[in-house]
């Protein structure tokens, strides 16, 4: 069993490196094997790249720094709930298990319209990753 605090501190503590140079306050890890494979805070407005999310830079930091390409069985861990884009990139690299804090509203991966995190309609991505919210650690 993770260690759910655990993570979604070092969540917190990004999402604060991120608000110190005036990005989201968004942090996100990749759990495998009990061990954090990639990190990533917002860097959207930095970089001048929309796709930047927390989440996005965690998974490309796990796959670059894994080298296998994928994430697939890995856990994702962020303060916010993973938007339509990072729900895709989620998808995408397989990810098994999804923990967030705080939803975001109508842009939520998990929200309909668009639940890109949850629906089972898109046979190709296979099962969704279970999602946990764990409210009161924000």
């Amino acid at each position: 069993m993770e260690d759910h605090t655990f993570y979604l501190n070092r969540c917190l503590e990004l999402a604060q490196i991120a608000a110190g140079v005036g990005e989201s306050a968004v942090g996100c890890v990749i759990v495998k094997d009990g061990i954090i494979i990639g990190e990533g805070s917002e860097q959207s407005r930095r970089l001048k790249d929309v796709t930047r999310h927390a989440e996005v830079v965690a998974v490309l930091d796990a796959v670059h720094t894994h080298g296998s390409g994928s994430c697939e069985g890995a856990s994702l861990y962020s303060n916010v709930e993973p938007c339509i884009l990072c729900a895709y990139v989620i998808r995408h690299y397989k990810i098994a298990h999804v923990v967030f804090s705080n939803y975001c509203g109508e842009l939520g991966g998990t929200a309909q319209p668009f639940n890109m995190l949850t629906t089972d309609v898109i046979k190709k991505w296979g099962p969704a990753p279970f999602v946990e919210v764990l409210s009161g650690n924000q």
